[in-house]
């Protein structure tokens, strides 16, 4: 099959971290990109994937980037006139500050999270307002303030964040359309915030079920997911976090603003793995759904507000509602259960995994044809027809990387970038082929409609779309 080829990268291209998506990541930028093959490299602390890269001719480097050798590590591939491409999938590297050094170098950088060096996550003397995404997220977007324009970097471009943020914007299209407003698409920030508001929408969920399986139980002591096992730990432990609403009349009582910064967000003193809320997704139909924090909830709120940031005129709520595969929930409730980490981490590969999809979308609510589910619903049979090396799961993340490496290459000059900010049209143009169905589903579906505890004095029934409703009790 002929591949659409989407540019050439005249320098070096150097993956930090090969794990599952660093795997899924490397054959569709063989794929859809020009360059030097001598000049592609990947920087691993472990060799387990040293035979496979040494196969396909990719430089490999058993090193760990640390606070104290990055520069050094860096300068070494990207010390020359040809810009290259630094895309960094690791876990336990701080985000900001290579993405700094790659911009001083001219060197494109792309992430899907903005991670911290060592030890953020479990500081048990940091505060839980120092441990969130929020936190996290206004470290990268006061660089961007600083440091306005020059070479591109893309900050947290997987399925979500990333990809969502451009669903939210062919969603917004679509309930336009199904409801006889008639607006163009909009130019700026202020457009799409101001379109999303006369629509109605109060929220958003990032909604996704995995039903992805394989045959075997879960082994005791095992933690299994269908993506990285040390990042969903450590989003599981961090405080609950989401994009607050002006329509919110309720806040929980173990619920706390941020005093400074774009006050788009909340935190919970809980953590995101043990918080529960009511969601929809079209094949399961209503769901429990764990609010994990991501950074997407909060740029998404931050995005689409509307007027001061401290009293907005308006603004939605947005959060993730996860429902991973069955065996990650079972190996969620072992670790919280025993308090201990399992010592066994196994991601399920595309190979021994029998069947199943990965349905990731986002669920507008609120608006005149109540709620709007718009996503992705590939499966593992599809993903094994697409891409080698991935499940439906990691594809989803895998070719949201390679969108916003070719946003980034055609964009050069666009300084620090949130996906909220990227062309959404063009980014979907990439990705969609590496995506199964891409659906639209109205749904009648309310928090209401499925909760059992409707003698919970806190249960607001003048408005199904308050955030005490969705919250699971």
């Amino acid at each position: 099959m002929k591949y659409p080829v989407y540019g050439k990268i005249s320098g070096p291209i150097v993956l930090i971290g090969f794990g599952s998506i660093g795997r899924g990541v490397l054959p569709l930028i063989e794929r859809h990109f020009e360059y030097d093959a001598h000049m592609i490299h990947v920087i691993d602390p472990s060799d387990e994937q040293a035979n496979f890269l040494a196969q396909r001719g990719v430089q490999f480097h058993k090193k760990s980037l640390t606070e104290d050798n990055y520069r050094d590590i860096l300068n070494g591939f990207f010390a020359n006139e040809k810009q290259g491409f630094c895309v960094n999938l690791s876990v336990d590297t701080g985000s900001l500050d290579i993405m700094k050094h790659c911009r001083e170098l001219n060197t494109l950088y792309i992430d899907t999270v903005v991670e911290p060096w060592p030890g953020f996550y479990f500081n048990d003397e940091a505060s839980p307002a120092e441990r969130t995404n929020y936190a996290l997220r206004e470290t990268v977007r006061a660089e961007k303030r600083a440091n306005p324009g020059g070479t591109t970097a893309v900050s947290c471009c997987g399925a979500n964040p990333g990809m969502v943020s451009w669903f939210v914007k062919e969603a917004l299209m679509n309930i336009a359309r199904d409801t006889d407003v008639d607006c163009d698409q909009p130019q700026s920030r202020e457009g799409w915030a101001g379109l999303m508001q006369s629509l109605g929408v109060k929220g958003i969920h990032i909604a996704e079920r995995d039903t992805q399986y394989v045959r075997e139980p879960k082994p005791l002591g095992t933690f299994i997911n269908t993506w990285s096992v040390e990042g969903f730990i450590s989003e599981s432990f961090q405080p609950a976090e989401l994009g607050w609403g002006s329509h919110e009349k309720w806040m929980p009582d173990n619920a706390h603003k941020h005093d400074k910064g774009c006050q788009a967000a909340i935190y919970i003193t809980y953590p995101g793995a043990l918080t529960r809320v009511h969601t929809w997704c079209p094949t399961p139909g209503p769901q429990y759904g764990f609010l994990v924090t991501h950074n997407e909830a909060i740029s998404i709120s931050d995005y689409y507000t509307v007027g001061d940031a401290a009293q907005p005129d308006y603004r939605p709520t947005c959060h993730y509602a996860y429902h991973p595969c069955d065996q990650a929930v079972l190996s969620v409730h072992e670790i919280f259960g025993s308090g201990t980490q399992q010592k066994t981490m196994k991601i399920l590969s595309e190979d021994e995994i029998v069947d199943g999809i990965d349905e990731l979308g986002v669920l507008l609510y609120g608006h005149a044809k109540n709620a709007y589910w718009y996503g992705s619903r590939l499966s593992i049979k599809e993903a094994r027809t697409l891409a080698p090396f991935q499940n439906a799961t990691g594809l989803q993340v895998t070719s949201a990387v390679l969108a916003g490496m070719v946003w980034a290459l055609e964009n050069p000059e666009a300084g620090i970038v949130e996906t909220d900010e990227m062309d959404h049209k063009r980014c979907l143009e990439v990705q969609r082929p590496y995506l199964g169905p891409v659906e639209g589903h109205y749904t009648d579906w309310t928090p209401l409609s499925t909760r059992w505890d409707h003698f919970n004095e806190e249960i607001d029934s003048s408005d199904p779309w308050q955030f005490r409703n969705i919250l699971a009790s």
